[in-house]
């Protein structure tokens, strides 16, 4: 497809929706999928180190797939001056290797249905954050009732069924830290796309951040510690294509799109993530708590992403699940 044929799909307002709808979906199905991977593969909830490799051979293979689709669908390089090699092995210890350390942790700590709605936090202190470094990205009225309903959503999903507290840091508490390195990588992210394809820097940081984890894995675990069943690596290569295909489509929509017109499709993720676990993970169902949770998370994001006239952060969407 040349390039006048592929502006003309990605800016047909059907299509549009349509894929951004699928791009959430695909990262809100992360959630249940990890949950369903561990005890496939053999991985214990307190087994850090093959955690860690698992999602190291994840975003690795993610990152190949991404070099090819961004090698077949741009003809360019995709090699990179080397006055980047440095920051962009910092993004990728932050981004992919820290971030994912937190997320993939913390995940098998709690549930699919909370982690979902607890990650999307992320949004909030992305823009909490934005309006120190940018001086057209504020924070307005719009915002601050925004990140509070959101806050307050998450608030309300950590309140067990019996109106106690429910959190643990090995779980929730890892998932907020996740999400603070998420907001961080994405701010650091945006400087970078002024000078390169959002797409190669993804690519890049995702590649250099597994090598990270596997190397900080690989020698901390025993053989056979992962056992691949044909189910097991069903999920493994999906968990690995949702990211690359999500992650190059949402950014080809960004391309030929205004920012915050697409990324206002972003509530999706806690949505679908929590009705994704709640079909396919053993003893996870919705409650009262879960559902205004996500009512009001949603409409955080919705206010926080809602299109005006200044989007300088949200061309960016660091940390594809």
């Amino acid at each position: 497809m040349n390039s006048k044929n592929t502006k003309k799909l990605f800016t047909t307002p059907w299509f549009v929706v349509s894929a951004a709808i699928l791009c959430a979906i695909l990262w809100g199905s992360a959630f249940p999928v990890l949950k369903l991977s561990y005890p496939e593969l053999g991985l214990q909830p307190d087994d850090l180190y093959g955690k860690v490799v698992f999602a190291g051979f994840r975003f690795l293979l993610a990152s190949i797939i991404i070099f090819v689709f961004f090698k077949l669908t741009t003809k360019e390089s995709i090699r990179v001056s080397k006055k980047y090699w440095l920051p962009l092995l910092g993004l990728g210890t932050l981004q992919t290797g820290l971030q994912y350390f937190f997320f993939y942790n913390g995940l098998a700590h709690t549930t699919g249905m909370k982690g979902s709605i607890i990650e999307s936090i992320g949004n909030f202190f992305t823009v909490a954050l934005a309006h120190f470094f940018y001086s057209n990205d504020k924070l307005n009225t719009k915002k601050w009732i925004g990140m509070g309903t959101g806050l307050l959503g998450i608030i309300i999903v950590n309140w067990g069924q019996e109106f106690g507290w429910s959190f643990s840091f090995r779980g929730e508490g890892f998932l907020i830290i996740c999400s603070i390195l998420s907001a961080i990588a994405t701010i650091w992210a945006k400087e970078f796309s002024l000078n390169l394809h959002p797409i190669l820097i993804n690519a890049w940081q995702m590649f250099l951040g597994s090598i990270l984890l596997l190397l900080f894995g690989l020698p901390n675990v025993e053989p056979g510690f992962m056992t691949f069943t044909p189910f097991a690596t069903g999920l493994f290569i999906y968990s690995a294509l949702l990211s690359s295909v999500a992650f190059s489509l949402w950014y080809t929509l960004l391309k030929y799109n205004k920012a915050g017109e697409i990324a206002l499709f972003r509530f999706i993720i806690p949505v679908a993530g929590a009705i994704l676990s709640a079909l396919f993970i053993p003893g996870e169902a919705f409650t009262f708590g879960i559902v205004i949770s996500l009512i009001l998370v949603s409409v955080g994001i919705v206010l926080l992403n809602f299109p005006n006239k200044n989007n300088a952060i949200t061309t960016v969407k660091s940390s594809p699940r």
